[in-house]
This record gives structure tokens, C-alpha cells and sequence, in this order.
């Protein structure tokens, strides 16, 4: 049987949003995080972070660096009964300072690369999973990959997360609609 995943974006998400994140004296978890990923570990998803790092291609920070603040974030969740099944990210950019990283990629969001290779390396059903982010380019990303993306703003995470899935099963999965309008409830009215 296949597998459903919800998808994560990182930065504005998962973390506050400071700029060029690598360092978890700096990493702050976004109201409902933690408890959103327990959440669908809980109800049977795989969880997937999918997230751009341009730091890397920007000479800011090194690809060392991004995976020892994954390995910092699934510690903090193993503390609070969670964890991440498996980190994606994109280190490119087309104007990158480090040349090695200079290029147009198809895992950069809103290409859907990162999310397509999860699906293939874990067998996922798309039809059967979401994304969560904060930008437009996350929504687009889920969508070319055949994966509903929930366009997260702020406000319990796990709210959303646990209203949009809700929402989806109540309503058979076809009104993409409803679930952003519940979303947009749990923010008090905020605008996708």
C-alpha cells in the first residue's frame, strides 16, 4: 500500500524565519510545530522536510552545516515524543557566490524535485499526502507534484496541519478550497 506523507517546508514553517538559518542557538520552533509533527507521525504520515538552502550556494554556510541543524531539529522531537522521517534540501541557486551551486536546478522550489524524489525513494501516494509552507513557491512545488499544498501564515501549525487534513477526509479530498478556508479560520480571518 502506498504511503502518505505530509511535507514541510522549513524556514517560516517549521522555524521562525531568520535569515540564512544554520546555527540552533538561532532556531526557534513556530507555535504548534512540534505537536503538528507528533500529530502525523501519530495519525500514520511519514513527515518530510523539503526546504531551500541558498546559504550554501551564497558562501554563508556549508551543506555540513544544514545537516547538523537537521540532526539538532529530530533530537529536539525525539525530546517531545517526535521526529522527521527524512530532510530534503536544495542548496543551488542561479547566482550563486560558490560556483559549484551556481546553477537553475529542479529540486529549488517551486520546482518540485525535492518532492518527487521523497515520492520515489519512500512510495508515496501524492494524491494521499500534503505540503505546508509559507510561500507561494512551497504551494507550487506541492502542486506539480501532484501533492495538495496548504499555504501555512502563521498561528498554530498544528491547528492547520490537523484542520486541513480534517478537512480533506470530511470532504473526499476534492475541495481544496474548504480546507485554505478552514486554515484561514484558525488564523482569525488572516488571507491565504
Amino acid at each position: 500500500m502506498p504511503t502518505r506523507a505530509i511535507f514541510f517546508d522549513r524556514d517560516g514553517t517549521l522555524n521562525v524565519d531568520v535569515d540564512y538559518l544554520c546555527a540552533p542557538e538561532k532556531f526557534v520552533w513556530t507555535e504548534g510545530a512540534v505537536a503538528a509533527i507528533r500529530w502525523a507521525n501519530a495519525h500514520g504520515y511519514l513527515v518530510i522536510v523539503v526546504t531551500n538552502q541558498s546559504g550554501v550556494a551564497r558562501g554563508y554556510y556549508d551543506e555540513a552545516a544544514v545537516l547538523r541543524l537537521h540532526d539538532w531539529m529530530n533530537a529536539q522531537l525525539t525530546k517531545h515524543g517526535a521526529h522527521i522521517d527524512a530532510f530534503y534540501y536544495c542548496p543551488h541557486h542561479p547566482e550563486a557566490a560558490v560556483p559549484a551551486y551556481r546553477q537553475c536546478c529542479d529540486c529549488r522550489k517551486p520546482a518540485p524535485g525535492m518532492i518527487l524524489r521523497a515520492i520515489a525513494a519512500h512510495g508515496i501516494d501524492p494524491a494521499a499526502s500534503f505540503l505546508f509552507g509559507d510561500g507561494a513557491r512551497d504551494v507550487a512545488a506541492a502542486e506539480a507534484a501532484g501533492v495538495r499544498g496548504v499555504r501555512y501564515t502563521g498561528g498554530s501549525l498544528l491547528d492547520c496541519v490537523r484542520g486541513a487534513v480534517e478537512s480533506s477526509i470530511t470532504n473526499g479530498n476534492e475541495h481544496e478550497a474548504d480546507t485554505e478556508e478552514f486554515c484561514k479560520n484558525q488564523r482569525g480571518g488572516d488571507p491565504f
